[in-house]
Protein backbone atom coordinates (compact mmCIF):
# COMPACT_ATOMS: atom_id res chain seq x y z
CA UNK A 1 0.00 0.00 0.00
CA UNK A 2 1.26 2.71 -0.69
CA UNK A 3 1.20 5.67 1.79
CA UNK A 4 0.26 9.08 -0.45
CA UNK A 5 -1.14 8.00 -3.90
CA UNK A 6 -2.58 10.81 -6.68
CA UNK A 7 -5.17 8.88 -9.12
CA UNK A 8 -6.33 10.32 -12.39
CA UNK A 9 -6.40 13.58 -11.17
CA UNK A 10 -7.43 16.41 -13.62
CA UNK A 11 -8.87 20.03 -13.55
CA UNK A 12 -9.96 22.02 -16.06
CA UNK A 13 -10.75 26.20 -15.94
CA UNK A 14 -12.65 27.90 -18.68
CA UNK A 15 -12.86 24.99 -20.61
CA UNK A 16 -9.03 24.75 -20.29
CA UNK A 17 -7.48 21.67 -18.80
CA UNK A 18 -5.05 22.65 -16.04
CA UNK A 19 -4.15 19.07 -15.03
CA UNK A 20 -5.10 15.91 -17.14
CA UNK A 21 -5.35 12.70 -15.59
CA UNK A 22 -2.38 12.89 -13.45
CA UNK A 23 -1.26 10.05 -11.56
CA UNK A 24 1.55 9.58 -8.86
CA UNK A 25 1.93 7.36 -5.78
CA UNK A 26 4.86 8.10 -2.80
CA UNK A 27 6.64 6.14 -0.08
CA UNK A 28 6.16 6.89 3.44
CA UNK A 29 8.79 8.89 4.44
CA UNK A 30 10.08 9.83 0.98
CA UNK A 31 10.89 13.16 -1.62
CA UNK A 32 9.02 13.49 -4.41
CA UNK A 33 9.26 16.40 -6.79
CA UNK A 34 7.29 18.21 -9.26
CA UNK A 35 8.93 20.18 -11.83
CA UNK A 36 8.15 21.55 -14.88
CA UNK A 37 7.77 25.14 -16.53
CA UNK A 38 5.82 28.04 -15.15
CA UNK A 39 2.10 27.50 -15.86
CA UNK A 40 2.73 23.78 -16.09
CA UNK A 41 -0.20 23.03 -13.37
CA UNK A 42 2.17 21.84 -10.20
CA UNK A 43 0.63 23.98 -7.97
CA UNK A 44 -2.63 23.55 -8.99
CA UNK A 45 -1.99 19.80 -7.94
CA UNK A 46 -0.98 20.71 -4.65
CA UNK A 47 -4.30 22.90 -4.59
CA UNK A 48 -6.60 20.11 -5.25
CA UNK A 49 -3.99 17.96 -3.08
CA UNK A 50 -4.69 20.38 -0.05
CA UNK A 51 -8.29 20.63 -0.86
CA UNK A 52 -8.16 24.64 -1.99
CA UNK A 53 -9.67 23.58 -5.44
CA UNK A 54 -11.64 20.33 -6.00
CA UNK A 55 -10.51 17.91 -9.00
CA UNK A 56 -13.91 17.48 -11.87
CA UNK A 57 -11.52 13.97 -11.72
CA UNK A 58 -9.53 12.07 -9.48
CA UNK A 59 -8.88 10.73 -6.18
CA UNK A 60 -6.07 11.82 -3.79
CA UNK A 61 -4.91 8.74 -1.09
CA UNK A 62 -3.89 9.35 2.10
CA UNK A 63 -3.09 6.02 4.16
CA UNK A 64 -6.02 4.85 1.33
CA UNK A 65 -8.41 7.55 2.32
CA UNK A 66 -9.83 9.56 -0.40
CA UNK A 67 -9.35 13.26 0.46
CA UNK A 68 -11.34 14.84 -2.12
CA UNK A 69 -14.38 16.59 -1.51
CA UNK A 70 -12.84 17.50 2.20
CA UNK A 71 -12.53 21.15 3.30
CA UNK A 72 -8.45 22.14 4.23
CA UNK A 73 -9.01 22.55 7.47
CA UNK A 74 -9.95 18.91 7.54
CA UNK A 75 -7.68 17.22 5.55
CA UNK A 76 -4.94 19.70 7.36
CA UNK A 77 -6.33 17.22 10.33
CA UNK A 78 -5.74 14.51 8.00
CA UNK A 79 -2.23 14.87 7.91
CA UNK A 80 -1.29 16.98 5.52
CA UNK A 81 0.61 20.65 5.59
CA UNK A 82 1.99 22.60 3.27
CA UNK A 83 3.84 25.85 2.66
CA UNK A 84 3.06 28.61 -0.36
CA UNK A 85 4.55 30.25 -2.99
CA UNK A 86 3.35 33.71 -1.68
CA UNK A 87 3.94 33.97 1.97
CA UNK A 88 0.79 33.07 3.51
CA UNK A 89 1.97 34.29 7.26
CA UNK A 90 0.75 37.28 10.05
CA UNK A 91 3.47 39.94 9.87
CA UNK A 92 1.94 41.73 12.91
CA UNK A 93 2.96 39.09 14.98
CA UNK A 94 5.97 37.32 16.40
CA UNK A 95 7.85 34.42 14.96
CA UNK A 96 6.73 32.62 17.55
CA UNK A 97 3.01 33.47 17.58
CA UNK A 98 2.84 32.61 14.14
CA UNK A 99 4.60 29.19 14.98
CA UNK A 100 2.34 28.54 17.37
CA UNK A 101 -0.61 28.72 15.23
CA UNK A 102 0.35 25.98 13.55
CA UNK A 103 -0.72 24.04 16.27
CA UNK A 104 -4.40 25.22 16.45
CA UNK A 105 -5.55 22.14 14.82
CA UNK A 106 -4.32 20.12 17.99
CA UNK A 107 -5.70 22.60 20.64
CA UNK A 108 -8.24 20.68 22.96
CA UNK A 109 -8.72 24.15 24.51
CA UNK A 110 -10.38 26.99 24.25
CA UNK A 111 -8.55 29.94 23.12
CA UNK A 112 -9.40 32.07 26.17
CA UNK A 113 -9.47 28.63 28.22
CA UNK A 114 -5.64 27.63 27.02
CA UNK A 115 -4.48 31.74 27.48
CA UNK A 116 -5.88 32.16 30.88
CA UNK A 117 -5.92 28.72 32.44
CA UNK A 118 -9.88 29.02 32.62
CA UNK A 119 -11.89 25.64 33.05
CA UNK A 120 -9.51 22.40 32.97
CA UNK A 121 -6.68 24.10 34.61
CA UNK A 122 -4.15 21.80 34.78
CA UNK A 123 -5.23 20.32 31.67
CA UNK A 124 -4.76 23.41 29.81
CA UNK A 125 -1.55 24.03 31.24
CA UNK A 126 -0.10 20.67 30.12
CA UNK A 127 -1.64 21.18 26.90
CA UNK A 128 0.20 24.79 26.84
CA UNK A 129 3.46 23.28 28.00
CA UNK A 130 3.44 20.12 25.22
CA UNK A 131 2.77 23.22 22.41
CA UNK A 132 5.40 25.20 23.17
CA UNK A 133 7.85 22.23 23.46
CA UNK A 134 6.94 21.01 20.21
CA UNK A 135 7.40 24.68 18.87
CA UNK A 136 10.84 25.37 20.73
CA UNK A 137 11.80 21.92 18.63
CA UNK A 138 11.42 24.01 15.53
CA UNK A 139 12.71 26.82 16.56
CA UNK A 140 16.02 25.25 17.25
CA UNK A 141 15.45 22.71 14.23
CA UNK A 142 15.28 25.91 12.01
CA UNK A 143 17.97 28.11 14.21
CA UNK A 144 15.11 30.63 14.76
CA UNK A 145 16.16 31.25 18.22
CA UNK A 146 17.54 35.27 17.75
CA UNK A 147 14.32 36.13 15.55
CA UNK A 148 11.92 34.38 17.75
CA UNK A 149 10.53 37.74 19.33
CA UNK A 150 10.65 39.71 16.31
CA UNK A 151 7.94 40.40 14.03
CA UNK A 152 7.40 38.77 10.84
CA UNK A 153 7.11 41.90 8.75
CA UNK A 154 10.73 42.94 10.14
CA UNK A 155 12.37 39.83 8.57
CA UNK A 156 13.57 39.03 4.90
CA UNK A 157 12.39 37.22 2.72
CA UNK A 158 14.66 34.09 3.13
CA UNK A 159 13.41 34.16 6.98
CA UNK A 160 10.00 34.53 6.63
CA UNK A 161 10.27 31.60 4.25
CA UNK A 162 12.03 29.09 7.22
CA UNK A 163 9.17 30.23 9.39
CA UNK A 164 6.65 29.40 7.42
CA UNK A 165 8.15 25.87 6.56
CA UNK A 166 8.44 26.11 10.82
CA UNK A 167 4.38 26.40 11.09
CA UNK A 168 3.69 23.72 8.48
CA UNK A 169 6.02 21.28 10.66
CA UNK A 170 4.20 22.69 14.02
CA UNK A 171 1.28 20.76 12.19
CA UNK A 172 2.53 17.57 13.19
CA UNK A 173 2.11 16.28 9.44
CA UNK A 174 2.02 12.95 7.39
CA UNK A 175 2.49 14.91 4.42
CA UNK A 176 4.66 18.15 4.06
CA UNK A 177 4.02 19.86 0.45
CA UNK A 178 6.59 22.52 -0.07
CA UNK A 179 5.47 24.79 -2.95
CA UNK A 180 9.18 26.65 -4.00
CA UNK A 181 10.73 26.85 -0.18
CA UNK A 182 14.11 28.26 -1.73
CA UNK A 183 12.04 31.28 -3.90
CA UNK A 184 13.96 34.69 -2.46
CA UNK A 185 16.69 32.70 -0.57
CA UNK A 186 20.49 33.23 -1.16
CA UNK A 187 22.99 30.59 -1.81
CA UNK A 188 23.88 29.86 1.69
CA UNK A 189 19.94 30.21 2.53
CA UNK A 190 19.28 27.96 -0.33
CA UNK A 191 22.23 25.21 1.01
CA UNK A 192 20.95 25.23 4.30
CA UNK A 193 17.43 24.52 3.11
CA UNK A 194 18.55 21.55 1.57
CA UNK A 195 20.03 20.08 4.27
CA UNK A 196 16.90 21.40 6.73
CA UNK A 197 14.81 19.30 4.03
CA UNK A 198 17.02 16.05 4.84
CA UNK A 199 17.05 16.61 7.74
CA UNK A 200 12.93 16.76 8.33
CA UNK A 201 12.82 13.66 5.98
CA UNK A 202 15.06 11.67 8.76
CA UNK A 203 13.54 13.53 11.85
CA UNK A 204 10.36 13.91 11.43
CA UNK A 205 9.85 10.80 9.21
CA UNK A 206 7.28 12.82 6.83
CA UNK A 207 6.52 12.22 3.41
CA UNK A 208 7.36 15.45 1.48
CA UNK A 209 6.29 16.86 -1.56
CA UNK A 210 8.71 19.41 -3.25
CA UNK A 211 7.87 22.00 -5.78
CA UNK A 212 11.04 23.77 -6.50
CA UNK A 213 12.64 25.29 -9.55
CA UNK A 214 16.23 25.46 -8.24
CA UNK A 215 17.42 21.87 -10.34
CA UNK A 216 20.73 21.62 -7.99
CA UNK A 217 18.11 21.08 -5.05
CA UNK A 218 15.40 19.07 -7.20
CA UNK A 219 18.39 16.41 -8.03
CA UNK A 220 20.21 16.44 -4.65
CA UNK A 221 17.35 15.52 -2.19
CA UNK A 222 14.55 13.68 -4.52
CA UNK A 223 13.96 10.40 -4.38
CA UNK A 224 11.82 9.70 -7.72
CA UNK A 225 10.84 13.12 -9.76
CA UNK A 226 7.36 13.78 -11.74
CA UNK A 227 7.70 15.81 -14.83
CA UNK A 228 4.78 17.33 -16.04
CA UNK A 229 4.23 20.13 -18.74
CA UNK A 230 0.77 21.87 -19.75
CA UNK A 231 -1.31 19.51 -17.31
CA UNK A 232 0.23 15.97 -18.15
CA UNK A 233 2.78 13.78 -17.25
CA UNK A 234 5.80 13.18 -18.94
CA UNK A 235 7.96 11.04 -16.83
CA UNK A 236 8.13 9.97 -13.57
CA UNK A 237 11.66 8.50 -12.18
CA UNK A 238 14.34 8.51 -10.19
CA UNK A 239 16.30 11.91 -10.53
CA UNK A 240 18.92 10.51 -13.57
CA UNK A 241 16.36 9.10 -15.53
CA UNK A 242 14.02 12.20 -15.54
CA UNK A 243 17.09 14.56 -16.25
CA UNK A 244 17.87 13.11 -19.30
CA UNK A 245 14.40 12.34 -20.73
CA UNK A 246 14.47 14.75 -23.79
CA UNK A 247 10.77 15.54 -23.42
CA UNK A 248 11.78 17.10 -19.92
CA UNK A 249 15.14 18.66 -21.29
CA UNK A 250 13.23 20.35 -24.09
CA UNK A 251 9.95 21.29 -21.99
CA UNK A 252 11.96 22.79 -18.58
CA UNK A 253 15.73 21.69 -18.18
CA UNK A 254 16.44 23.70 -21.54
CA UNK A 255 14.52 26.20 -20.77
CA UNK A 256 17.13 27.06 -17.81
CA UNK A 257 19.59 27.06 -19.91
Amino acid sequence: MAHFKVEHLSIAFGGIKAVNDVSFEVEHNKIFSIIGPNGSGKTTIFNMISGIYKPNAGEVLLEDENLVGLRPDTIARRGVARTFQNIQLFGNATVMDNLMLGRHIHMKTGILSGAFMWGRHSASAKEEIRHREIIEHIVDFLDLQSLRDQFVSNLPYGKRKLVELGRALALEPKVLLLDEPSAGMNTEEKDDLRIWIKDIQEDYQVTILLIEHDMNMVMGISDRILAINQGVKIIEGVPADVQKHPDVIAAYLGEED
